[in-house]
């Protein structure tokens, strides 16, 4: 129940008179015990206790930028979950794909949907980039106490630039360490238990100007040569017909490869490295 809540169902009046564009802060005020970061823990690690979720990559391209995520989470040595979503859209601009604890993460995820909800509500404009990219900084900050319990929570953000100069250079990648600073990356970036091998790929591979679809294809490779050395990571499982996500952000908007289309992109792959195993 929110703090001062009236029985007689009257909202107090922090529900009314807001008076902030951070949802974030306002929860703080009403139910500050509903935030991922500020709920109490017993003492000692507990990153053995939920699901993990990896392995994150993101690519610029031509227009805009692509974000990829594998399905797989792990609890210790076994499989959790085989067909996880661990990316999603944070705005009509913008994606956000989480590593780390899923449990909290898709809560931050969330939570990070709904700021910027209210933010544009409240304000009548969008943030910029930058201003997405610092909100979700703050709330990955947060959760630094349970992140120093082994609960920690690291997100890879994207998003097409409005306010870019030039549109071919829109697609802009934001990554973050576990206190929640802010670094902008150039080209690409990946994140999880897989991303050394999914970064190793992509530097081998990614020229600029890529195609939003060459980005897409590209993407799936780096998550196969990942889930190929690192046992978090699933690569797309043909069997059970679970494939990754991959989503896209540009001057329409974000959008979610089809199971269709993704499953195109798998298999081709999958077939590629019939032939050529080492890509």
């Amino acid at each position: 129940m929110a703090a001062g809540f009236d029985p007689s169902g009257r909202l107090p009046d922090v529900f009314t008179n807001a008076g902030t564009s951070s949802f974030t802060t306002f929860l703080s005020r009403a139910a500050p015990e509903m935030l991922p970061g500020r709920r109490p823990l017993p003492p000692g690690m507990a990153a053995d206790l939920a699901p993990h979720a990896t392995t994150i990559v993101a690519i610029s391209a031509a227009g805009g930028v692509v974000l990829a995520g594998d399905r797989r989470a792990t609890m210790g040595n076994l499989i959790a979950q085989r067909d996880i979503e661990k990316v999603h859209p944070a705005d009509a601009y913008s994606l956000v794909g989480i590593a780390g604890t899923a449990g909290i993460g898709i809560e931050m995820m969330r939570l990070f949907q709904v700021e910027l909800e209210h933010y544009e509500k409240i304000e009548g404009a969008m943030l910029s980039l930058d201003g997405k990219a610092n909100r979700l900084a703050s709330m990955i900050r947060g959760n630094l106490g349970a992140a120093m319990q082994g609960l920690a929570v690291i997100p890879l953000f994207a998003g097409f630039d409005l306010a870019a100069s030039d549109p071919a250079r829109a697609g802009r990648i934001f990554s973050f360490d576990v206190t929640g600073g802010p670094y902008e990356e150039t080209g690409y970036d990946a994140i999880g238990s897989g991303s050394i091998f999914a970064r190793s790929a992509l530097k081998k591979r990614f020229r600029a100007g890529l195609s939003i679809d060459d980005a897409a294809r590209l993407a799936v490779e780096a998550l196969y040569d990942a889930a190929d050395d690192d046992t978090a990571t699933g690569g797309p499982d043909l069997t059970r017909r679970i494939y990754p996500v991959v989503m896209t952000a540009t001057a329409e908007g974000t959008h979610r490869l089809t199971e269709a289309e993704t499953a195109a992109v798998a298999e081709a792959v999958v077939a590629g490295r019939m032939e050529n195993p080492g890509g």
